[in-house]
């Protein structure tokens, strides 16, 4: 018995198809459809997986003859190795898609959440206590915002390891959301987005009443209600965009790394569109790389060169009300609209070749 053989019965047996069988090994399906055409042979990472997915030893997968054992629960005892059965119905989440993204719409909106309400508890208790007796009534502010930075940190960072993770192992996800799967979460992220932006509308009308009488407490529940905002339109938001698993396939094809796109098992079409997006991203982020590099040097010419008021000061003085130094922030905010401009036009041009 042949290792196509041995595949083909043990995806049947399990009414599994080539992309779900593909989504679970991280391959693409002309992968699947070489290996039962004996064009291709998986490597050994690979063929690990199939005998944890199949729950069969190496030698049965690869020279044994599987074909005889008893099916799983559930299983078409009709289905044979040559007419693979395809499960009826609409695609299934096979990978932990769903659940994943949902963890992330958690995590990342309260890791952003923290670092605000981290700087509203700072203000709230600025110069409440002298820490130390050189701008000692300070410290719990700096206090305050650093555990508010630390606790972001302790929910972005586990978030950012587990997607770059997923997204390795899972490059292709086939969509199996329905029409009313996107409709509910576009419903849902209209309410979302309307209720952070109330939110975000009450924290300015708090501070306005209470600016005068109390400013720390004003800035405070401006910076909490702004938390609260961002936390609802970025939770809904992301469960919103889950549902485009479209973009999420492009999203993992740039992010790949050129080593991990020759080693992927896809065809060579797809390879070659990944490999000169793959450049094309290398190329932009160069050529914006030097241009924050010039508006960084353009800026610090502002700030220092000796353009403010005649004869008052030399050249390397900081002279905050020189004309030019008041504006000389204007410069990283013109690089960044000149990457984008720089951005949008390199795949504008990319895409007409």
């Amino acid at each position: 018995m042949s290792f196509r053989d041995n595949l083909q019965h043990l995806r049947a047996e399990r009414n599994m198809t080539q992309e779900q069988l593909a989504m679970l090994l991280g391959v693409s399906r002309q992968s699947i459809t070489k290996w039962e055409a004996e064009r291709a042979t998986p490597e050994l990472p690979k063929l690990l997986k199939l005998c944890q997915i199949f729950d069969c030893s190496l030698d049965d997968l690869v020279t044994g003859d599987l074909t005889a054992r008893t099916a799983p629960a559930g299983a078409d005892p009709s289905a044979t190795p040559s007419v693979p059965q395809v499960p009826a119905g609409p695609p299934q989440d096979i990978c932990g898609y769903d659940e994943h993204q949902r963890k992330m719409a958690w995590k990342v909106p309260t890791g952003v959440a923290a670092i605000l309400l981290g700087i509203a508890l700072g203000f709230l208790l600025e110069g409440a206590v002298d820490l130390a007796s050189w701008n000692g009534r300070d410290g719990l502010f700096i206090l305050a915002v650093l555990l508010g930075v630390l606790a972001g940190l302790a929910f972005l960072i586990p978030a950012g390891m587990e997607h770059t993770a997923f997204q390795k192992a899972h490059p292709y996800v086939e969509d199996f959301y329905t029409e009313d799967d996107r409709a509910r979460a576009r419903k849902a992220f209209t309410a979302g987005l309307l209720s952070g932006i109330a939110c975000i509308i009450l924290g300015i009308g708090c501070m306005l009443m209470l600016e005068e009488t109390a400013e720390n407490i004003s800035l405070f529940f401006l910076l909490f209600f702004i938390a609260l905002g961002v936390w609802n339109i970025t939770h809904w938001g992301m469960l919103f965009g889950r549902t485009n698993i479209a973009e999420y396939n492009r999203s993992v094809g740039e992010d790949l790394e050129l080593e991990d796109i020759m080693t992927a098992q896809i065809n060579d079409e797809v390879r070659s569109a990944l490999i000169a997006n793959r450049r094309l991203n290398q190329k932009i982020g160069s050529v914006c790389g030097a241009i924050m590099l010039l508006a960084t040097i353009v800026g610090l010419v502002m700030l220092f060169a000796p353009m403010g008021q005649a004869g008052t000061w030399r050249w390397g003085e900081f002279n905050p009300e020189g004309t030019t130094a008041m504006w000389f922030w204007l410069a990283w905010v013109v690089g960044g609209l000149l990457c984008g401009v720089v951005s949008v036009l390199m795949k504008a041009f990319a895409s007409e070749e």
